[in-house]
């Protein structure tokens, strides 16, 4: 799901959430062309929030007006709309289990999943040669983006964007993000793209064939079927060209590589596997990494910046990634989804296959574990700021500052191993 949400860049090893039951579906209608059938929606319960939330939506309308929303519009969208209680709980509350990245790679890029990306390849030849030509983003790309966020159009979330943002501005976690997509929503239905009754999308507001939230799509929405709307729940064209075209802003570079999996000498510093640090392949071949393939690094990209990602720790297989991987990240900033997005797009080429073995004995830690981790971590003296569970930049560098104090590979990696050790420290 792409654009400015609240979305973390999380451990490689933690893949992003929202993601995971997209990644396991797989349905077999081979078009995308139209609208999901939608599930009835039951209205909430009459509770004391009520005038609490006609009292929000008095001084939402004031708001929308003033960002150019006319009354029509306003009532025409919200009319009848109430808070949605799943809304709040979901939005309130993380699983306290995830899946490994081997588990999410292996329900990503499933055989019926590849098979059905080469199969809309072919049948949508002459489409994406167009949108190629327009944007320079490669097609395999886009079109695993298709697969991976609502499995080909199939699964795009039957829930009313309107009623959710809604819910979300009024009591979310982030009510500024709620009230912002929300006015973006309001200003998508008044341009005539979508009526509020077409407007599904998931509990967070993420809409359409390839998950745009409303301000990603004010943004970099196409109209490529030039039927005089943008539409990324109907038309495969307009879907595919705005995914293209989010990736060319994003940064992407035409016939640039994603990335390679490669392989460390003996006794390499781990501490290098950092996203935020970068150098040349040039340079990191000097330290020693090679293709996993055993061929040469391409020559158009010895001068490129890349990191080296290890997805499950110093066990597991390793990953440089270049500038095309970066892109990816802005449109979702989930290592684990931009490394399914990159291995898809190989495999509808006939690669992608991983040489390296996965640490199936390391299972991921619970959110609570996290949480423990993370306060062990402070009481040691390795400062990360707030124990929320979330294993983002800072909590990777604690680890790896314990790590190298102990004398461990400092990947920087949470592991069940671990934490037993700084338990019983």
């Amino acid at each position: 799901m792409p654009g400015s949400r609240p979305f973390r860049l999380v451990s490689a090893g933690v893949v992003f959430l929202g993601l995971l039951a997209l990644a396991g579906c797989a349905g077999t209608n081979t078009h995308a062309h139209g609208p999901e059938p939608r599930m009835a929606m039951k209205p909430p319960p009459i509770n004391a929030n009520d005038q609490r939330f006609a009292d929000w939506l008095t001084g939402f309308r004031l708001d929308a007006t003033k960002a150019g929303i006319t009354g029509s519009t306003f009532d025409r969208a919200m009319r009848g709309i109430a808070p949605d209680e799943d809304v709040v709980a979901a939005d309130q509350n993380q699983p306290e289990f995830v899946k490994p990245v081997w588990e999410y790679l292996r329900g990503a890029l499933s055989d019926k999943r590849v098979a059905r990306g080469k199969a809309l390849l072919a049948e949508n030849s002459e489409l994406l040669d167009r949108i190629e030509k327009a944007y320079g983003v490669d097609r395999n790309v886009v079109v695993a983006i298709w697969g991976l966020e609502s499995n080909f159009g199939d699964h795009m979330g039957t829930q009313s964007v309107v009623r959710s943002l809604a819910t979300l501005g009024f009591e979310g976690r982030r009510p500024d993000f709620g009230r912002t997509q929300l006015i973006a929503a309001l200003k998508i239905i008044q341009a005539g793209d979508i009526t509020p009754e077409d407007m599904l999308g998931s509990w967070a507001g993420a809409m359409g064939q390839t998950q745009f939230i409303p301000t990603t799509y004010l943004a970099h929405a196409i109209d490529f079927d030039g039927d005089g709307r943008r539409d990324i729940w109907h038309s495969t064209a307009d879907t595919l060209a705005s995914t293209a075209h989010y990736l060319q802003v994003s940064g992407w570079q035409a016939d640039g590589h994603w990335g390679f999996e490669v392989r460390m000498p003996k006794h390499f510093d781990y501490a290098l596997a950092d996203m935020s640090l970068t150098k040349t392949v040039a340079e990191w071949r000097k330290l020693g990494l090679k293709r996993a393939d055993g061929r040469a690094f391409p020559a158009a990209v010895e001068v490129e910046k890349a990191s080296l990602l290890l997805p499950a720790g110093y066990k597991g297989p390793a990953f440089l990634v270049l500038n095309n991987f970066r892109s990816i990240l802005v449109y979702n900033a989930s290592t684990s989804y931009a490394l399914a997005v990159s291995l898809l797009a190989d495999r509808f080429r006939g690669q992608g296959e991983i040489t390296g073995k996965w640490p199936y004995d390391e299972r991921p830690l619970t959110r609570s574990e996290r949480e423990e981790l993370q306060s062990l971590l402070t009481a040691k003296g390795y400062d990360h700021g707030k124990a929320d569970g979330i294993i983002g930049y800072n909590t990777r560098k604690a680890i790896r500052s314990y790590q190298q104090s102990v004398g461990l590979p400092p990947d920087g990696y949470p592991t069940e191993s671990l934490l037993e050790r700084m338990r019983a420290n």
